[in-house]
């Protein structure tokens, strides 16, 4: 893509982002530090503040501002859980929430699974400080993940809203809830936070920031630099990521200036799942890939690059590695217009640069039927370098722009509010082969170039506009209604430079899908009441109507430009529908302080809801998932409905001021209201259970503070999931705790100030067992990544002036 196209917009931003970084830097370099920032100045960042005695210890946060379900946890409380997790990792112990990955951080996006009421993570929306991170989807056109968005020892609070999230929320995604991310302000005293962490497989993690305190008249800022690297625990294989925030605050009267920027560069190794098939028994707990042993990986494979029979689908590559590059930056302005009216507005750019790597024997997966459409009757062994190997990337391009505008106008009783908000997108990705040299074998660090095949492009121009308007009204001191609407506009249009060779294409196919679908809904109402029953207990209720948008992206999963034909887009396009989804909420909060014996207080949430799950799409392939990386969606349609019901306990008992202990209990009901036809056949999913999401869930955090050592204990039970739409098959369930311990260490002079400790442990009993499954594309399939074992990590951290 020109950049010279880009509007100046793009170009505008970036040098927001440049001036920001340059400012913190500047200005931060200039200063003789002085005294560490002391606990109770900026609570907003206490991620890098000093640990404080403010009372009693509290997990997780229930909201009582919200007419729905709202959970937080604080930057302090995510990094308990181990220092530098992902934010969406730390929301594993909260009700409804079900987390898995391979790492212990949660940074490995390429077998991130999430559900959430049911729902899975590409059903649900995010933000961070408001800007919108997409749907999460591992081949990245929208977005991108929170800790690539913001170091996780930036965050200042989670917010999961199980249910229903904001009608602002800026999501085209958002059918069961939203998750917002918010970043702590600068500190308010100069400050320079080192963090530096070691442990299991290598691991090294170092962290610093730099706030320069307030200067000028109101004016703050801080900058901040991480690495990341650690080997991964089944093969030679070292995740690494280099990182950059800065951020820039002026508060006046006027109203708050805030300038953001983010710079990621991650360079991960994937995993290769485990597949399973009904019937047999033999395979492997783990998939490790051969790198980077190459000899070995040449003796792998039969003289013509056939992988061993025995093998079957569990065959094992070279390597496979996911590269990602971002660059994120905001302005946003509270202005104080009066004393009951304030504007909001904040512009911001998302560039990224990515690319997902898979090193594997050209004998697998239907590859030679392929690659003899580029080269007949030649010798593909030769061809691809003689090793037997060949290279296949999918590489992906973003440029996002986008505007927020949000009006809160303070009248008598009421507190109306209205924004919109608008994004310009515009997508790639290209899906090349290249070839794996005998003599000089390729590395998952480094991005191949040079490809023999260029399998095709797709291009994606894509506009969303949402609008949305409500009323909090107080109709009593104690009663509080609010409702609103938001509306959702999406016109993209997708095209292909690059056009896939029919043959390759299959299914009678002359050419991948063109053309442009605009989706319109205006009318999405929302309706909630919070009722103050007494100083301790709220109840809360609320219904809302979500839409989500149709996919845009053209290189597989459930989007109409991935579809495999002209013909089938444009079906899709004359019958399809976005899914929608109507949730109902009614819950109690209860928050009280107690004298029961040794239990002093008490706070809660029992949440009771029910969704009406409409117009579900699903991709339907003749070719499973689990032999075909090919690409290629032969039908993307409506299949019916779903219904939900759960209640969601959580709450936390205080033990006086060191000793808490929460427990969340959560139950999930799921199921298809019809079958499918895939082909000829109808599939019986009626009545069964959405597969992947667990019916039963326990999370619980034990805390104790012990002669100055914070002791907390995390317990995780996930009850059995459906492998299979028809529920033929399924994992079993898993328990899995972690330990963490933290304290102070001595004061070490006039320059380091308060010096802290954590050490932290992973599947604390070392459980073995299947962690995610990966739903099979046929009744009788599936695939699974193991849980990680047992692993140790010791962070130290302190304060320089």
């Amino acid at each position: 893509m020109n950049k010279n196209s880009y509007p100046a917009l793009r170009r505008n931003a970036s040098q927001i982002a440049v001036a920001v970084a340059t400012l913190c830097a500047a200005v931060a370099g200039g200063q003789a530090y002085a005294q560490a920032v002391a606990a109770a100045v900026a609570p907003d960042a206490a991620t890098v503040a000093p640990d404080a005695d403010n009372g009693q210890v509290t997990a997780v946060e229930i909201s009582t501002r919200k007419t729905r379900s709202t959970v937080s946890m604080s930057g302090n409380e995510i990094q308990k859980i181990l220092p530098g997790v992902n934010p969406l990792k730390a929301l594993e112990t909260l009700p409804g929430v079900s987390f898995q990955t391979a790492d212990p951080w949660g940074n490995n996006e390429q077998n991130l699974s999430l559900f959430v009421h049911g729902f899975n993570g590409q059903q649900l929306g995010y933000t961070m400080d408001g800007v919108p991170l997409g749907d999460q989807q591992y081949g990245n056109y929208n977005g991108l993940s929170p800790q690539r968005a913001i170091t996780s020892e930036n965050v200042r609070r989670v917010v999961l809203s199980t249910g229903a999230g904001d009608l602002g929320t800026a999501s085209t995604s958002n059918l069961g809830g939203a998750i917002e991310t918010f970043s702590s302000d600068p500190l308010m005293t100069h400050n320079v936070n080192l963090q530096q962490t070691v442990g299991s497989h290598n691991t090294s993690r170092t962290f610093i920031r730099v706030d320069t305190g307030e200067f000028g008249d109101g004016n703050s800022a801080y900058i901040s630099g991480l690495h990341h690297e650690a080997r991964a625990w089944d093969f030679k294989g070292r995740q690494s990521d280099d990182q950059i925030n800065a951020k820039f605050v002026h508060s006046g009267s006027a109203g708050k200036l805030t300038l953001y920027a983010d710079y990621s560069d991650k360079t991960e190794p994937n995993e290769d799942a485990t597949v399973h098939v009904a019937g047999e028994k033999s395979a492997p707990y783990t998939r490790p890939f051969l790198y980077p042993d190459f000899p070995a990986a040449l003796a792998y494979l039969s003289p013509t690059g056939a992988t061993p029979a025995a093998d079957g689908s569990n065959y094992r590559n070279y390597y496979s590695d996911a590269q990602r590059t971002d660059f994120l930056t905001y302005a946003k302005y509270e202005a104080n217009l009066s004393d009951n009216l304030t504007w909001t507005n904040q512009i911001y750019f998302h560039h990224n640069d990515g690319v997902g790597v898979v090193a594997g024997p050209i004998g697998a997966a239907g590859l030679p039927a392929l690659f003899s459409v580029y080269y007949p009757n030649q010798n593909l062994k030769q061809i691809f370098g003689n090793s037997g190997y060949a290279t296949r990337t999918t590489e992906y391009t973003i440029n996002r722009d986008g505007y927020l505008s949000t009006l809160r106008w303070e009248t008598g009783n009421h507190q109306i509010e209205s924004g919109i908000w608008l994004e310009h997108n515009r997508s790639e990705a290209y899906r090349r082969w290249y070839a794996l040299d005998v003599n000089n074998p390729s590395s998952p660090y480094t991005r191949p170039s040079n490809p023999l095949i260029t399998q095709y492009g797709s291009g994606i121009d894509n506009k969303v506009a949402q609008f949305h308007l409500q009323d909090e009204w107080k109709l009593h001191p104690d009663v509080t209604l609010q409702a609103g609407f938001k509306s959702s506009l999406q016109f993209a249009d997708g095209r292909f430079p690059v056009q896939e060779a029919p043959a390759a294409i299959g299914n009678g196919s002359q050419a991948l899908p063109v053309g442009e679908i605009v989706t319109k809904n205006w009318f999405l109402p929302g309706v909630g009441v919070r009722w103050n029953l007494s100083p301790q207990d709220q109840v809360f209720a609320n219904v809302q109507k979500n839409m989500r948008q149709f996919v845009t992206y053209g290189a597989g999963g459930a989007s109409p430009w991935s579809l495999a034909s002209q013909q089938a887009f444009d079906l899709f396009k004359s019958t399809a529908k976005p899914e929608t989804s109507i949730t109902y909420e009614l819950g109690l909060r209860d928050s009280r302080k107690l004298d029961w014996g040794v239990i002093k207080a008490f706070d809660g949430q029992i949440d009771l809801y029910h969704v009406d799950f409409s117009n579900r799409l699903l991709s339907i392939s003749p070719t499973p998932v689990i032999s075909s990386i090919v690409g290629g969606t032969a039908i993307l349609a409506n299949v019916g409905s779903v219904k939900t019901d759960g209640v969601d306990l959580a709450g936390t008992l205080h033990f006086g001021r060191n000793i808490s202990f929460y427990d969340a209990i959560s139950y999930n009901k799921s199921q298809y209201d019809s079958n499918y036809t895939s082909g000829t056949n109808v599939v019986q999913t009626a009545g069964k259970t959405v597969p992947g999401a667990p019916t039963w869930m326990n999370k619980f955090v034990g805390t104790a503070t012990v002669s100055g050592v914070e002791i907390q204990l995390i317990g995780d039970f996930v009850g059995k999931r459906y492998a299979t739409y028809t529920n033929d098959l399924h994992v079993s369930s898993y328990f899995l705790m972690g330990l963490n311990l933290s304290g102070k260490l001595p004061y070490m002079g006039s320059i380091l100030k308060n010096p802290r400790w954590n050490f932290n442990v992973t599947n604390l009993a070392n459980r073995q067992g299947p962690l995610e499954v990966v739903v099979g594309a046929a009744s009788g399939t599936y695939n699974t990544y193991p849980i990680p074992p047992r692993q140790g990590f010791l962070t130290l951290k302190a304060d320089f002036s």
